[in-house]
């Protein structure tokens, strides 16, 4: 399939009509790629005509049922039977049921392989490694499926976890899964209250626990609240606990508790007894950030799941049989769940827990060369991060296996596009993604045969009508406006847990515009098909009126040697808004006249005289969530004096503070 050229301008990307892509895919790429195989095999089976990329992605929205029958087919998904029927009630958003007569089981389709290649290779820090075989896998998830039914759990009962990034998170999740329990994870950094304002909720029998982990060179033990976990959740019956720091963790101060390795001991390894379940059947309750209130308990099927990261995966990342992939996530973010479906194309995966910035931020790159990483998979404030400590891992690692890099988190700055292409690998198709929780996957994401252009998301997710809609509710190209999906898609929630009649799922997607997700991201859709992302619709300021994206003021203080971090709010001020700047500095530095005008100059001249900030404050720390997102509403919300209503969903809670009472804010 030809690539169509891109010629769009964009204040945020800097770019000019006449840019060339920072990377394109050699002929030989193009022609090996897994998108290129399916799109042959579908103009085969369904008699098509098309001969360019758009053509291809207009068939996939405009033909949902022959797309995602045919993916099916492709990636050869494992199940008792599919079913005649693809898609019923299609024009109702929500309420459209997807392959309703199929029954499969999700953890099926991860443990395909037994045999003795890797299936994870696990670095703890610089502390601890492990690998385990495809065969290896199967047999501990054998073992403890065993033990989970022996201890009760049925099909439609809640198992959480508590965990690091362990082998042992993907195994309880696929010994859970192929029963037809229910799964739901938290990393061990959330507090006490974090964790059960989530699982309070959701009732689980099971919680699965490890004593510790690293951070940081440091063991930080988590065994004390595990029992008060434990002691706090009236539903639990069994804890069970990895024994990651210690040899043997004494579990003798956690209620109903024993170690792993005596839950499994009575089992050997067999054949799995893998429930046929429905396609839409509850496979995982993942959670709002919980910043404005008790997070929203989101639920994902199965089927969904399964076939959207197939997609992702196969046609987007161009994952294959044997390749090593890489995501730095912990168990309470939505890329770990994505992370573990690349089992189901064959992967290995590369799990990491700790700090990325051991050997100042060169742990990963380590473990990229030594383990042979084909996909590399990281946070756009990572990329930043490392770029300002000038680390260039092109010169120092091989990194000749590597083909991608994916970021999320936030959107990925256009410098930082420059810094992968000059100071990590050249030849690499570098895929900024975007999506979230609310559908465990992505609406705009990378491709292997579209080329890279600075500052752009590559291309909208096949099967996705992602549209941009302005304040009139109309699509438009070239403008800004609100990210919206005006066609069903599998990996839509099944809804929220304790919302059974759907309003509060209705409410939170579809009440701005009728029988369409509205996702509440600010964006522009450019002229061939690539997304740049402005930043969260509910974050952006409207100073006299004028709509501006909080990533447009990023990208320009960012750039400043000075400036580590920042955040910007709209603060309200005489009947309008103004726009208020904070502003993390390098160590030993202090905002002063000099530097506040530097910061102002940054952005009038590279944007407009609206962008500029009333006020620019110098903060010593920048408000976070578990998963690395700054929280501008929380920090909006200290500003005007009002409650920030669940503080214990950030990572660090404390840097509220130095946002509280500020005398600066008054005039």
């Amino acid at each position: 399939m030809p690539v169509d050229d891109r010629r769009s301008r964009s204040r945020l990307t800097g770019k000019s009509p006449w840019d060339k892509p920072l990377w394109e895919p050699s002929q030989a790429r193009i022609a090996g790629a897994h998108v290129t195989a399916f799109a042959r095999a579908a103009i085969r089976e369904w008699g098509l005509e098309f001969n360019t990329y758009p053509e291809f992605y207009r068939w996939t929205v405009d033909e949902p049922e022959q797309f995602w029958q045919s993916l099916w087919q492709y990636a050869a998904v494992k199940a008792g039977t599919r079913g005649k029927r693809v898609l019923v009630h299609g024009e109702q958003m929500p309420g459209a049921q997807w392959f309703p007569d199929a029954r499969l089981n999700f953890a099926e389709n991860l443990l395909r392989r037994r045999d003795r290649a890797d299936a994870m290779v696990f670095w703890g820090e610089d502390k601890v490694e492990r690998r385990l075989s495809h065969a290896q896998l199967y047999a501990s998830v054998s073992r403890m499926a065993q033990a989970l039914r022996a201890a009760g759990v049925q099909t439609g009962d809640r198992v959480v976890g508590y965990l690091p990034n362990l082998p042992e998170a993907m195994m309880a999740m696929l010994a859970s899964a192929s029963i037809g329990a229910i799964w739901s994870s938290c990393s061990p950094d959330f507090g006490v209250q974090g964790v059960l304002d989530r699982f309070g909720q959701i009732e689980p029998k099971v919680l699965f626990a490890a004593d510790g982990y690293w951070y940081n060179g440091k063991a930080i033990d988590s065994l004390a609240k595990v029992a008060e976990i434990a002691r706090r959740l009236p539903t639990l019956e069994r804890v069970v606990v990895v024994s990651y720091l210690a040899e043997c963790a004494d579990v003798s101060g956690v209620p109903n508790a024993e170690r792993m390795a005596d839950f499994i001991a009575p089992y050997a390894g067999r054949d799995i007894e893998f429930a046929q379940l429905p396609f839409d059947h509850p496979l995982y309750i993942l959670y709002s950030s919980g910043t404005t209130g008790v997070p929203k308990c989101i639920v994902h099927g199965a089927g969904g799941t399964l076939l959207q990261h197939l997609k992702e995966q196969q046609l987007h990342s161009d994952v294959k049989s044997g390749d090593r992939l890489f995501y730095f996530t912990t168990c309470g973010w939505m890329m770990w769940n994505w992370l573990a479906s690349a089992l189901a194309s064959g992967a290995t995966l590369l799990l990491y827990d700790g700090s990325p910035f051991i050997r100042r931020g060169a742990i990963l790159f380590d473990f990229a060369e030594a383990e042979g990483m084909t996909h590399l998979g990281t946070s756009a404030k990572f990329i930043d991060a490392i770029c300002k400590i000038n680390l260039r891992p092109r010169e120092t690692h091989d990194l000749a296996k590597l083909r991608a890099i994916l970021s999320t988190g936030s959107p990925l700055a256009p410098e930082s596009f420059d810094y992968v292409y000059r100071d990590i690998k050249a030849d690499v198709c570098l895929s900024s993604i975007s999506g979230g929780t609310d559908i465990i996957s992505c609406f705009v994401l990378g491709n292997p045969v579209l080329p890279v252009y600075r500052g752009e998301i590559q291309c909208r997710g096949l099967g996705m009508k992602v549209e941009v809609y302005d304040e009139e509710g109309k699509a438009v190209c070239g403008e800004k406006g609100e990210l919206v999906c005006t066609r069903p898609f599998p990996s839509m929630p099944i809804g929220f847990w304790n919302d059974p009649e759907g309003k509060r799922y209705h409410d939170a997607y579809f009440a701005k515009y009728p029988n369409v997700w509205c996702h509440g991201d600010y964006v522009e859709l450019t002229e061939c098909g690539g997304m740049i992302i402005y930043g969260r619709s509910d974050a952006v300021l409207n100073p006299g009126g004028v709509r501006i994206g909080t990533a447009e003021i990023y990208r320009q203080v960012e750039q400043l040697d000075e400036v580590l971090e920042s955040l910007v709010i709209g603060q309200d001020w005489n009947k309008d808004v103004r726009v208020v700047l904070f502003v993390k500095l390098r160590e030993g530095l202090a905002l002063d006249d000099a530097l506040i005008e530097k910061i102002k100059n940054q952005i009038r001249a590279n944007t407009t005289p609206r962008h500029v900030p009333a006020k620019v404050l110098q903060v010593e720390d920048i408000p976070r969530t578990k998963s690395g997102k700054i929280v501008e509403l929380a920090v909006r919300n200290v500003v005007h004096g009002q409650a920030v209503k669940n503080a214990e969903a950030l990572a660090n809670p404390e840097a509220l503070e130095h946002y509280a009472n500020r005398a600066e804010l008054q005039s």
